[in-house]
């Protein structure tokens, strides 16, 4: 037996005594490797990458194959079956979407940009098959609201595939194969929202859909009027003086001076015709106003420039605070005058909402499955919101309770000022280029002859 005991304690040793060579075999190496690539030059590190992530996509394809050819036969069968658009009709409908945009880089899809609204809604559009691509799928958008934006009431037209064989909107698509049975009976149509809603994420939900009239009708071109909010603490804002300056707006201006100009993509015209503002708060009835009352500055048109109710808001709520008269916004809606615009920071982009389209004639159809689906949704994502600014403002509270010390400044954030000791007024402030220099820029850059001014 003590002869067992030597020779297994031998054993366990020897065993040991290899495994500490082997590791200090590894760590050797890697310390190698991390020498040899600190030596390497920029091209051979970036030549180094390329080759390894082509050994890693060598992998990923041979895993692929792998796990393909492990599948049973009816898996397999059932994967590579694919969807046939022929037998389905199309219909021209309107999707009516909701979505929180603070999380996503922008409504629309763009080169080298991350997580965007339409990029997600079209990879459940495929998913659920309800179009075949996006190329053919007659798609217009009522606007592309920018990163960070939200909105209630983002409008969308596409052709989407049909369970119905005539109706408003519904048309033959090219290649479509009649049924053998040509007697078939009647069936209920797709749930758009319901089947969208289960493949889009928690924050981006179709709330509603309508048919459209014909295949020309656009989401975009066919909207008559779109109203945007924008959310903001009373803080110490006089909503008085904001509604007097806003009311100075109303009607058709150039507001080349409330906008960043979009001279690049050929947007020469900053002619708008503003419907209404108005500013409506939260408070209760009959309770007192506090700086953390939650007030909506209301903005309807037919159509905004870029940036332009962000710039609206900043000019609005130096008019609040008492730093500017609301006579300044006269001032700047008058380009004769003043051809450049004053250099000041425009609002953030996180209270912005596109609240609302007007589409004349247009009955939205409401899913009862659909829209208790989202209300749940987005009252789970109110009381996870509404929870945390419940102990932030018991905290402030608190603070100011206990120290004697009250700060109002709850909407500084939204629209910062420059650094300085001394407020420097608007019409003092540093200018943007004029217009005509920006248009002479981009035709030098693109090798463009402009008329001679007459």
């Amino acid at each position: 037996m003590a002869e067992v005991t030597v020779e297994k304690n031998g054993t366990n040793k020897d065993e040991s005594h290899i495994t500490n060579i082997i590791n200090q075999e590894i760590v050797r190496k890697q310390k190698k490797a991390s020498l040899d690539l600190e030596n390497l030059s920029r091209e051979e590190l970036v030549e180094k990458i390329y080759s390894l992530q082509k050994h890693v996509e060598q992998l990923r394809n041979v895993i692929a194959k792998n796990s393909k050819s492990n599948l049973p036969e009816v898996q397999k069968e059932k994967k590579a079956r694919k969807f046939d658009f022929s037998k389905f009709k199309r219909r021209h409908v309107l999707l009516r979407i909701a979505y929180f945009g603070w999380d996503y880089v922008g409504f629309a899809v763009q080169e080298d940009t991350g997580k965007t609204i339409e990029s997600e809604l079209f990879a459940a559009l495929l998913k659920t098959k309800l179009i075949e691509s996006r190329q053919t799928s007659n798609y217009h958008r009522c606007g592309r609201t920018d990163k960070g934006v939200s909105a209630f009431s983002q409008v969308i037209s596409i052709d989407v595939r049909t369970n119905l064989n005539e109706g408003v909107g519904v048309y033959t698509p090219e290649g479509f194969v009649e049924p053998q049975n040509g007697n078939e009976a009647v069936k209920d149509e797709l749930e758009f929202c319901t089947v969208l809603n289960r493949n889009l994420p928690d924050d981006i939900k179709v709330v509603a859909w309508s048919p459209c009239p014909n295949v020309e009708f656009s989401a975009r071109f066919d909207c008559k009027q779109r109203t945007y909010r924008y959310f903001f603490p009373r803080a110490s804002m006089d909503l008085r003086r904001m509604e007097e300056a806003g009311r100075l707006m109303l009607g058709s201006h150039d507001f080349r001076n409330f906008c960043k100009m979009d001279v690049n993509n050929g947007v020469t015209n900053y002619g708008r015709r503003i419907e209404e503002i108005s500013v409506i708060c939260d408070s209760q009835e009959g309770a007192e106003e506090g700086p953390y009352d939650i007030c909506q500055l209301i903005i309807k048109s037919n159509a905004f420039l870029w940036h332009q109710i962000r710039c609206i808001v900043s000019v609005l709520f130096l008019v609040g605070q008492g730093l500017e008269d609301p006579s300044v916004v006269t001032k700047l809606l008058d380009v004769d005058s003043m051809p450049q615009r004053p250099q000041y920071s425009i609002s953030s982009e996180i209270p912005l909402n596109l609240f609302d389209c007007q589409y004349p004639g247009v009955n939205w159809i409401y899913e009862k499955v659909a829209v208790e689906f989202v209300l749940k949704n987005f009252q789970t994502l109110w009381t996870k919101h509404a929870v945390k600014s419940a102990m932030l403002r018991a905290s402030l509270q608190q603070l100011q309770k206990d120290s004697g010390i009250e700060v109002i400044a709850q909407a500084d954030c939204l629209a910062p000022r420059r650094k300085e000791q001394n407020y420097t007024p608007l019409l003092s402030l540093p200018v943007c280029n004029s217009l005509e220099d920006k248009i002479k820029t981009v035709a030098k850059r693109r090798k463009i002859d402009l008329p001679n001014a007459s």
